[in-house]
C-alpha cells in the first residue's frame, strides 16, 4: 500500500517537470489526482504513463489557465466532483518563464505576470480548498518556490520577485492553518525542466549550475524529486510545517 492510498490531490501544473513528476509519484503511491495544465494533451500523455505503469491512483486531466480564476474554480470542483473530497494541494504551476528579463528591463506587465502566475494563484487555490481542510481538519498545501526567491538571479527579476512572495505565503499559511489540521510546506527545486532552454539568461544558467552542482548531474523530476513531495503530502509529515526543502543536489549549500 502506497503512502497516499486514499487520498484525492491537485496537482497545478502536471503537464511536465516538477509536476508531471510529482502527479505521477502521487498516482503510484495511491492517490486519486486532478491533473491540471494548460497543455491537455500533455496531460492525457500522463494519464495513458500511470495507467501503462499499473499504478493504482486514478487521473483525471483538467485544461487550466492559472491566470483564470473560472478555471482555477473547476479545477476544485473536478477534484470534489470526481473524487468526493480534496486532501492534498500541490501548487507547482509558474507563469512567465519565457520571459526572463533584468531588472531595468521588467515592466510592470512582466513583473505581474509572475505575480498573477505565482503567489496569486497559488493563493486563490489555497484559499478554495481550506474549507475542505477545515471541515476535515486535515490539509496538505505545498508550494513551489525557488533560490532565486531566496537569494536572487539576475537576469530574472519578476521570477525572483514572486518567488520570494511564495515563501512568504507559505510561512503565513503555516501560522495560520495549522491549527486546521493543515501543514504548509515548500520546495525549492533545481531539476530538469523546459524552462532552462527558455532563452539566454535560462540556458547561461543552466551551464553555470551544471558546473556547480555538487552530486554531478541534474536531478530527475520523477526519480529525485517526487518522492520528497510525496512525503510532504503523507500522513507523515504532520509535523512539518512552515518548512522549506531545497531538493537540487546540495547547490542551494555552495551558493
Amino acid at each position: 500500500m502506497g503512502i497516499l492510498e486514499g487520498r484525492k490531490a491537485i496537482v497545478v501544473g502536471a503537464s511536465s517537470g516538477a509536476g508531471y513528476g510529482t502527479a505521477l509519484r502521487f498516482a503510484q503511491e495511491g492517490a486519486d489526482v486532478v491533473i491540471a495544465a494548460r497543455r491537455l494533451d500533455r496531460l492525457e500523455a500522463l494519464k495513458k504513463e500511470a495507467e501503462k505503469r499499473g499504478f493504482s491512483g486514478k487521473m483525471f486531466p483538467v485544461s487550466c489557465d492559472i491566470l483564470k480564476e473560472t478555471d482555477l474554480d473547476r479545477v476544485v470542483k473536478t477534484c470534489v466532483e470526481q473524487f468526493k473530497g480534496i486532501d492534498i494541494l500541490a501548487c507547482i504551476a509558474q507563469a512567465g518563464l519565457f520571459d526572463q528579463r533584468f531588472t531595468m528591463d521588467t515592466t510592470p506587465d512582466n513583473a505581474l505576470e509572475f505575480f498573477n502566475g505565482g503567489p496569486v494563484y497559488t493563493m486563490l487555490m489555497i484559499q478554495k480548498c481550506m474549507p475542505y481542510f477545515k471541515e476535515q481538519n486535515y490539509g496538505r498545501i505545498i508550494t513551489c518556490a525557488s533560490g532565486a526567491g531566496v537569494s536572487a538571479v539576475p537576469g530574472f527579476t519578476g521570477y525572483s520577485m514572486a518567488k520570494a512572495a511564495i515563501v512568504a505565503l507559505t510561512r503565513l499559511c503555516a501560522k495560520e492553518f495549522g491549527p486546521y489540521g493543515v501543514v504548509t510546506n515548500c520546495f525549492l527545486p533545481v531539476t530538469k525542466a523546459d524552462s532552462f532552454d527558455a532563452g539566454d539568461q535560462s540556458r547561461e544558467a543552466l551551464e553555470m549550475v551544471l558546473k556547480m552542482m555538487p552530486v554531478g548531474y541534474m536531478g530527475d523530476p520523477y526519480e529525485d524529486l517526487s518522492p520528497v513531495l510525496a512525503f510532504l503530502a503523507s500522513e507523515g509529515a504532520h509535523y512539518l510545517n512552515g518548512q522549506f526543502l531545497a531538493v537540487d543536489g546540495g547547490l542551494s549549500s555552495i551558493v
